[in-house]
């Protein structure tokens, strides 16, 4: 079933796209920039953030076979869009040294396992619990906001070899994380992704 784009996002993009070059990035890469750079309205986006296309190509291929969706809180969820998601937030306590959110990830991965794509946008504490886990994670899109944690556990999501979207600032966001999603969502399966 193919999207139908409306005009004001037509007209979005086109201006977007004059103000950025993008056309040196590869399919999905420029795909996750445009994506996030239309979400936020924040050209600096195109140099901040952090992926790989042939980690992206993988991905993309798991989430159009039907990988699970995580997201870590509700908002994230909400603007992922053609797609259900999972997201335990409403089920998670916090304790002692664990967060609600890093509960909300426990009770998520207990739930879907490995292969999944985790959409993180609010809290550095859910991807910091997301690395303590053997989640084998077909994508980790790695996008808290925030002055403490986020940008450390951005390095730190980088550095543990996952197969990643993530940027180098402190900023973020639920709305940036879902779209770099839906930039993924919105992409065009090609036919060898369906062999």
């Amino acid at each position: 079933m193919n999207r139908v784009i409306h005009p004001i996002e037509q007209e979005s993009f086109r201006r977007l796209r004059a103000r950025l070059d993008t056309s040196g990035f590869p399919p999905l890469t420029r795909a996750v920039v445009e994506r996030v750079v239309h979400s936020s309205a924040d050209l600096e986006y195109a140099a901040d953030l952090v992926m790989d296309e042939a980690r992206l190509e993988r991905a993309h291929a798991a989430l159009h076979r039907g990988a699970p969706v995580v997201a870590d809180v509700e908002m994230v969820a909400a603007g992922i869009t053609r797609r259900e998601t999972v997201c335990r937030l409403r089920e998670a306590r916090s304790g002692p040294g664990l967060t609600r959110s890093a509960h909300a990830v426990r009770l998520a991965y207990e739930e879907v396992g490995p292969g999944a794509l985790w959409v993180i946008g609010c809290a550095p504490t859910a991807l910091e619990e997301l690395l303590t886990l053997d989640v084998s994670p077909a994508l980790v899109i790695g996008l808290p906001v925030g002055f403490v944690g986020a940008a450390e556990s951005k390095a730190a999501l980088r550095e543990s070899g996952l197969p990643a979207v993530s940027n180098v600032s402190e900023k973020g966001g639920s709305a940036v994380a879902a779209a770099a999603l839906n930039a993924l969502l919105y992409h065009p399966v090609s036919t060898e992704e369906t062999l």
